[in-house]
């Protein structure tokens, strides 16, 4: 299992253990389909007293690799990896990062020796990680019931309705048996029990009801039919890509505006990121900002050998 762990990670799974479901089945599928005993959560060996960021976890030549270093290898995996047994991720991460450390000293032992993309990408990165931090600093301050409100207000105030159409249909293969069938809806027959019996699709068990629906959401051909109806009014056959329908319109409304508790987490999350714009904005306005005049292309953001040694 080590030589797959190790392969894992060389494969850039960030992971040493693999996938859940790999590990599950190669290491827990018991014999003979009988069913896996739940694993048992292992004991403590530490007071959490006896260890924080700095302890110590394993060492390569001189380089110490720390609780620290695994606990923000481990924040940054994928969620699917973060419910892996504690045992089987912290020894993974460990191995991850020994890994990594042999592997990156075959090409620099110093950071001043690193490669050009190898320094220009913890740049970057140190800048994103910053960045992110003040984000979430941000978006953790409370958002004010007022501010939600007016947000609401002008949510409201901007609101367009739309109209939205409630209707049935029947569809069939030709043209001949749709009209028979409307024949015998306009003769007395019900339409419900006609779409049960005949239609083809769907929607027939629930007597070719297709409930409420706007525009853009059916095929032309049968949203032009609906369109110019009256509710109650039967129409077709009206042939679409799927066959040819009998339509019956039964409602008619306006579209409104949600209600305030509907919307309430999503205003909230968009009242965050307009101050959030605002205050970046500001940061630019105050900050010592100057973009050259370079003359550069933009195609020059796709040459690879710029940044090459």
């Amino acid at each position: 299992m080590r030589s797959l762990t190790r392969a894992g990670f060389l494969a850039g799974l960030a992971l040493a253990v693999g996938h859940p479901a790999v590990a599950q089945e190669t290491e827990t599928q018991p014999a003979n389909g009988a069913e896996a005993a739940p694993a048992e959560a292992p004991a403590e060996t530490a007071e959490a007293a006896d260890y924080d960021a700095s302890t110590v976890v394993a060492r390569v030549g001189e380089t110490e690799i720390t609780l620290g270093h695994v606990v923000a290898l481990r924040s940054r995996l994928p969620q699917q990896y973060q419910a892996l047994p504690d045992e089987a991720l912290f020894q993974g991460l460990v191995d991850q990062l020994i890994d990594q450390e042999l592997l990156s000293r075959t090409l620099s032992e110093n950071p001043e020796d690193d490669p050009l993309a190898v320094r220009l990408h913890l740049e970057n990165e140190r800048r994103a990680a910053l960045a992110q931090r003040a984000v979430l600093e941000r978006v953790e301050v409370p958002v004010e019931d007022a501010d939600i409100e007016e947000a609401y207000d002008r949510l409201v105030e901007e609101f367009e309705p739309q109209t939205e159409y409630n209707a049935a249909h029947i569809i069939v293969p030709t043209e001949e048996e749709a009209a028979e069938l409307k024949a015998e809806i306009e003769g007395g027959a019900d339409f419900a029990e006609v779409a049960k019996e005949h239609s083809q699709d769907g929607a027939a068990a629930q007597g070719g009801s297709l409930g409420w629906f706007g525009a853009g959401q059916m095929v032309p051909e049968f949203e032009e039919a609906v369109v110019a109806m009256e509710p109650g009014e039967l129409a077709g056959p009206v042939q679409t890509q799927f066959g040819w329908h009998l339509i019956k319109l039964n409602e008619v409304r306006e579209t409104e505006p949600p209600a305030l508790e509907e919307v309430h987490d999503e205003l909230a999350d968009q009242v965050r990121q307009e101050r959030l714009n605002a205050e970046v904005m500001v940061l630019r306005e105050e900050g010592d900002v100057e973009r050259t005049e370079t003359g550069i292309p933009p195609r020059a953001v796709r040459n690879d050998e710029l940044i090459e040694d």
